[in-house]
C-alpha cells in the first residue's frame, strides 16, 4: 500500500523555488512516500526540475487541499491559521506544520526557514540544495522589469537605460506585463523581436533562464530561477531585505539593496528602491559576467 505525503505550498514561482531544498529533503527522508505537492496548476513545467514530487494537486493560497488522508501533511505555505487547518482538515497522520511545531520566527531567510522546519521534527534539509545544474550561459542577457507589486518595480526607464548599456539583450514578462516590457524595450531601442514578453509560457521562460548569459531584474521569481540555474544575475531589492529573499552569498548574484524596508505590497516604487542608479546596475552586471 502506498504512503502518501502531501505539501502544502500555493504561492508563486520565487516561491515554490525557496522551498525546493525543504523538498528535496523530504524526498530522501521519505523514500518510500508518494509525494504530492498541493501548489498552483501553472508551475507544473517546474516540478520535474526539482526531482521530489511524484504527483500535483492545484491549489492556490492556503486552501482548501483536496486530498484525504495522507500519512503525512506538511506545510510550507506559511504559518496559517488557514494553511494549518486546510492541512488538518485532509486528516492526516501526522501534521509538520509552524503553530503544530516550532513557533514562526521573523527575519528568517525563506530558505532557510522551512530547512529549519524540517530540523525541528529530525529531519536533515541543506538550504545550498537549491539548484537545477550550471547553464551553459551561451543565451541572452534577460532583462526582466516586472514584479507582483508596483512597490518592487525599478522604474521602466532605468530597467531601459541599463537594456541599452549591454549586449544581446532580450525583455520578458508575462502577459500581464507585456505593456511595461514593451516600454523598456522601446526606451532601449530594442528590435521587436527582442520583446518576449507574453511570448514564453512558464516552460519557455525556463528554457530562456536554463542557458542565459545573465539576469537583470526586480525582487520576483525569475530572480530565483536565474539562481536555480546558477545564471549570473544582478538583483534590485527595495522593501525587502536580500537577507531574506535573496540569492546565496558567492554564486556571481549581486543583490542590490539601499537598506531601507518597505511595504513590498505597496503601490508605487519603494523610495529604497528608487535610491538604486543605473550606473550601480551596469557596474555589477558587468562584474559578473567578466
Amino acid at each position: 500500500m502506498a504512503l502518501d505525503l502531501l505539501v502544502l505550498r500555493g504561492l508563486g514561482l520565487g516561491d515554490l523555488l525557496t522551498a525546493v531544498p525543504a523538498l528535496r529533503a523530504l524526498r530522501q527522508s521519505f523514500p518510500r512516500h508518494r509525494i504530492t505537492l498541493a501548489a498552483s496548476a501553472g508551475l507544473a513545467p517546474l516540478l520535474p526540475l526539482t526531482g521530489a514530487v511524484d504527483e500535483q494537486i492545484d491549489v492556490s493560497g492556503p486552501g482548501p487541499v483536496p486530498f484525504d488522508r495522507p500519512d503525512i501533511a506538511v506545510n510550507l505555505h506559511g504559518r496559517g491559521p488557514q494553511s494549518v487547518e486546510a492541512l488538518r482538515r485532509t486528516d492526516p497522520g501526522r501534521l509538520i506544520s509552524h503553530g503544530a511545531g516550532p513557533p514562526w520566527r521573523d527575519g528568517v531567510h525563506e530558505v532557510r526557514r522551512w530547512c529549519d522546519l524540517l530540523r525541528w521534527y529530525g529531519l536533515e534539509a541543506d538550504p545550498a540544495d537549491l539548484t537545477f545544474g550550471v547553464s551553459d550561459r551561451t543565451g541572452p542577457v534577460i532583462v526582466h522589469p516586472g514584479a507582483a507589486y508596483p512597490a518592487r518595480r525599478w522604474p521602466p526607464e532605468r530597467f531601459a537605460r541599463v537594456a541599452a548599456a549591454l549586449d544581446d539583450v532580450v525583455v520578458t514578462g508575462n502577459a500581464a506585463e507585456v505593456p511595461l516590457a514593451r516600454e523598456v524595450a522601446e526606451l532601449a531601442g530594442l528590435p521587436p523581436e527582442r520583446m518576449l514578453a507574453g511570448r514564453t509560457d512558464l516552460a519557455g521562460l525556463i528554457e530562456l533562464v536554463g542557458r542565459a548569459r545573465l539576469v537583470v531584474c526586480g525582487d520576483t521569481g525569475v530572480a530565483h530561477l536565474a539562481t536555480a540555474f546558477c545564471v549570473p544575475s544582478v538583483v534590485l531589492f527595495g522593501p525587502v531585505s536580500p537577507a531574506l529573499w535573496g540569492p546565496p552569498p558567492g554564486w556571481r548574484h549581486v543583490a542590490l539593496w539601499a537598506g531601507r524596508k518597505g511595504d513590498p505590497h505597496g503601490t508605487a516604487p519603494d523610495p529604497g528602491l528608487l535610491r538604486i542608479e543605473v550606473s550601480e546596475v551596469v557596474d555589477a552586471a558587468l562584474e559578473v559576467t567578466s
